[in-house]
C-alpha cells in the first residue's frame, strides 16, 4: 500500500548552454587495497621561522583562552568556542603537518590574528561577530569527544538582530575535499558566500567532520551545528531545508530519507545515493562484499527509503553530462516503485556543475515550498526503515523491528473513525495522532484499539495490543552496529594489564593506536582516553565505553564479563557459546553496557571503515556488524583489522542469532 503525491513531477530544464569537463572516477589505483595513498596527504614542511611564529601565536592565544575560561565576563564561556576554532585549526595543521600548500601557512597566521581579536573582544565583554551579517565562522563543543568544531554561516543583510522575525535556514553540505583542513574550511567560510545565498535565508555550512559525506560523526556534527545556530539566531524550525552538491548532494539524500519530517524541502545535486551501483558506475570498482557488509549498506543506501520522501518536497539536480547524474536516476526509479515521480532538474550540456538557469528554477521552487513550511500533521503517514536508528515520521515511531537490515514499513490511513495501520517487519510502534485524527486504530486488520496515553503498541505473538516491549531489546540509538557507538559521547578505555595472549595483546595496542590516530585524521577530533581504573560513575552514565583488551587486561571489562555474551578462559574466547582459540583470536563487539543499558560498551574497535574506504565517500559505511572474531596472525590492512573468521549481528533481544 503506497501513498501517492501529486507535488513531485518529472522535469527537465532546456535553457542556456553551459559546458564543463566530465566528472570522472578517482582512477583505477584507488580500486586496489595495496599501497593506499594517505588521506589527507602529508602537508608541506614549515620553516623554522614560520613554525616559531605560529607556535608563539598559539601560546599567546592559549593564554587568552585560559583567561576567558576563568573569566567572570558573562558571555566569555558561552562564546569561547568562537575563539577556540582558530586555535585548534592552526594547532592541528602545525602539529600534524597539514598545511598542504605554503600559502596556507600565511592563512594560518591570519586565522591566529582573528582568534586574538575575538579573544580580546570577549575579554572586553563584547562580541561584534555575533551581530555580523554576511559570512561568519563560529564553533561549538561536540558531545562526541569534547572537541571544538567549526561551522560557517551566511547571515542575510535583512536579518535584524533586534527584531523578532524567525528566518528560513538552508543547510549547504560541502563537496569532497581531501585537503579541507580546519584552516582551509575557516578561510573559505570567512571569505566566500558559497554556491547559494537565498533571500532572507540563513545558510549553514557544517564542517561535517571533514570528508565523509556527513555520515556517522559527520551526521551528528550537522545537527550539533544546527542546535548551536538556533541558540544564537532566530531560526524558523518549520523552514529548514537540506541542500548540497557532489559529496554534499549525497549528504542531502541521506538527511532527506532519514529525517524527512525535519525539513520543509530537500535539494540534492549530483553525488551518490547508494553504495554498490555508484561504485560500479563512477569508480569502476569490482565489488565483493561480505554478507554483513551488504546488509550494512542499508544504513545509507537511500533508494530503499524513497517512500519517506512522500512527506518531503524534493527537487534533485544533475548536469546531463555528469556521471554523478546516476544518483538521481537511481532515486527516480525508486520513486517510481513507490508510485511517485521525482522532480529532477537537469542542466543541459552541463557536466559536474550547477547550470545557472537551473539554479533559478530551484530557488523559485524552494521559495514556494518555504511559504508552506513543514506540515507536522499529515492525515496519512508512511515510514520505511532498515534500522531503528532512523525510526520516526511526524507522529509515528517504530520502536521495535522483527529483524534489522530488512525493510520495516508502516502505513497509516484514516478510514471513517479509525486509523488503519499496516505493518511489515515491525514489533512495536508509537502512534500519537494530532488533534482531529481518530483515537482508535486497527493494526494489520486486527480488532480496533483505543490509542493509549503514550501511544505505545506492541506485537504479542500475532496480536497487537497497547504496551511497550519488555526486557533488553534493540531500540533507537541502541541498535548497533559497532560504528553507532561513535555517534555519541565515547571514551577509549585502555587496559592497565596485559592480555592472556601476547599476540592478542600486541594486536590490541596496535589497533588502539590506529583508532586514536584515525579518529583525529578522519573525524577531526581527539578521542577521550582513560585507563580502566579511572572510569567513574559519571562516565558510565554519560558515555559509550570502548574497552580495549580482554577480561584479564581490562579491569572494567572484567567487572562486566559475566553479563556479556563474550567470555574468556585461559585457552578460549567464546561468543555466546561459540568457542575460538584465545591465543590467536581477538573479539570485536558492541553490546548494551550491563551497568547502564542506555549506553554501549564496545570491545576493541574504533569506527570500522579503514584507509581504502577513505578514497571514495560511498565506501565510508560500517564494515563490521555487531560482533566479529579476528585472527591476529593475519596483519591488519587497509580494509580489515586482521582476518575476520566469523562475524554476525545480535538479534532484536541482543542475543546471538
Amino acid at each position: 500500500m503506497l501513498l501517492k503525491t501529486p507535488r513531485i513531477l518529472s522535469f527537465v530544464v532546456l535553457s542556456v548552454l553551459a559546458t564543463n569537463g566530465f566528472a570522472v572516477a578517482d582512477g583505477p589505483t584507488d580500486n586496489t587495497s595495496d599501497g593506499v595513498r594517505r588521506v589527507p596527504k602529508l602537508g608541506v614542511e614549515v620553516s623554522e621561522a614560520d613554525r616559531q611564529e605560529l607556535t608563539e601565536g598559539l601560546q599567546s592565544l592559549q593564554g587568552k583562552i585560559e583567561k576567558l575560561d576563568q573569566s567572570n565576563v558573562a558571555i566569555a564561556k558561552e562564546l569561547l568556542p568562537d575563539v577556540l576554532i582558530f586555535h585548534r585549526a592552526v594547532d592541528q595543521a602545525l602539529r600534524y603537518q597539514e598545511f598542504f600548500d605554503p600559502k596556507e601557512i600565511v592563512v594560518g597566521k591570519s586565522l591566529l590574528k582573528q582568534g586574538h581579536q575575538r579573544a580580546d573582544q570577549l575579554l572586553a565583554g563584547v562580541a561584534p561577530w555575533t551581530k555580523q551579517t554576511g559570512v561568519v565562522v563560529r564553533g561549538y563543543i561536540s558531545k562526541i569527544d569534547r572537541t571544538v568544531q567549526p561551522y560557517g554561516l551566511v547571515i542575510p543583510a535583512s536579518y535584524s538582530f533586534d527584531g523578532t522575525e524567525k528566518h528560513r535556514l538552508d543547510f549547504w553540505f560541502h563537496g569532497r575535499g581531501e585537503t579541507l583542513s580546519e584552516v582551509n574550511f575557516l578561510n573559505d567560510r570567512s571569505k566566500n558566500v558559497g554556491q547559494i545565498s537565498p533571500a532572507n535565508t540563513i545558510v549553514l555550512h557544517p564542517y561535517g567532520r571533514y570528508c565523509n559525506a556527513n555520515k556517522l560523526a559527520g551526521e551528528v556534527d550537522s545537527f550539533e551545528a544546527l542546535d548551536a545556530v538556533k541558540k544564537q539566531y532566530r531560526v524558523d524550525p518549520d523552514r529548514v531545508a537540506v541542500r548540497g552538491f557532489s559529496m554534499g548532494g549525497a549528504a542531502c539524500w541521506q538527511f532527506a530519507v532519514h529525517y524527512p519530517d525535519q525539513w520543509f524541502a530537500a535539494n540534492p545535486g549530483a553525488g551518490f545515493s547508494e553504495t554498490p551501483d555508484f561504485l560500479k558506475v563512477f569508480q569502476k570498482e569490482t565489488l565483493a562484499p561480505t554478507w554483513f557488509e551488504r546488509a550494512l549498506w542499508q544504513i545509507y543506501d537511500c533508494p530503499g527509503y524513497a517512500a519517506n520522501l512522500a512527506h518531503l518536497p524534493t527537487i534533485a539536480y544533475s548536469g546531463d553530462m555528469d556521471t554523478q547524474k546516476q544518483a538521481a536516476d537511481v532515486m527516480a526509479k525508486a520513486f517510481e516503485r513507490e508510485g511517485m515521480q521525482l522532480l529532477h532538474i537537469i542542466g543541459p550540456m552541463t557536466a559536474h556543475n550547477i547550470h545557472p538557469e537551473s539554479a533559478k528554477i530551484i530557488e523559485a521552487k524552494l521559495a514556494e515550498w518555504a511559504v508552506k513550511g513543514i506540515d507536522h500533521s499529515p492525515t496519512q503517514l508512511q515510514l520505511v526503515t532498515f534500522t531503528l536508528k532512523y525510526n520516526r515520521m511526524h507522529w509515528l515511531t517504530i520502536d521495535g523491528m522483527n529483524e534489522h537490515w530488512k525493510e520495516a514499513r508502516v502505513v497509516i490511513k484514516p478510514v471513517e473513525n479509525e486509523l488503519h495501520v499496516t505493518t511489515n517487519n515491525v514489533g512495536a510502534l508509537t502512534i500519537q495522532p494530532p488533534a482531529g485524527q481518530p483515537r482508535k486504530v486497527r493494526i494489520d486488520s486486527g480488532l480496533p484499539l483505543d490509542v493509549p496515553a503514550d501511544g505505545s503498541f506492541v506485537l504479542d505473538g500475532t496480536t497487537w495490543k497497547a504496551g511497550k516491549p519488555q526486557g533488553l531489546r534493540k531500540k533507537h540509538d541502541l541498535q548497533g552496529p559497532i560504528d553507532d557507538a561513535f555517534m555519541d559521547s565515547f571514551i577509549f578505555v585502555k587496559p592497565s594489564k596485559s592480555c592472556r595472549s601476547e599476540a592478542v595483546d600486541k594486536w590490541v595496542h596496535s589497533e588502539f593506536e590506529h583508532a586514536v590516530t584515525h579518529w583525529r585524521r578522519q573525524l577531526r577530533g581527539d578521542a577521550v582516553v582513560k585507563l580502566d581504573t579511572e572510569i567513574t560513575d559519571q562516565d558510565i552514565a554519560n558515555s559509550n565505553l570502548i574497552l580495549w583488551g580482554d577480561s584479564q587486561a581490562n579491569e572494567f571489562l572484567a567487572k562486566i564479563t559475566e553479563k556479556l555474551p563474550v567470555k574468556w578462559t585461559a585457552d578460549e574466547v567464546s561468543v555466546d557459546g561459540d568457542k575460538f582459540d584465545a591465543a590467536h583470536k581477538a573479539v570485536i563487539a558492541i553490546y548494551p553496557n550491563p551497568l547502564n543499558p542506555e549506553k554501549y560498551v564496545v570491545l576493541n574497535s574504533g569506527f570500522t571503515y579503514r584507509e581504502y574506504d577513505y578514497l571514495n565517500n560511498a565506501r565510508q559505511v560500517p564494515k563490521l556488524p555487531d560482533w566479529a572474531i579476528v585472527d591476529v596472525r593475519v596483519p591488519p590492512n587497509s580494509r580489515y583489522p586482521g582476518k575476520i573468521v566469523d562475524a554476525g549481528f545480535f538479534d532484536e533481544r541482543w542475543e546471538v542469532k
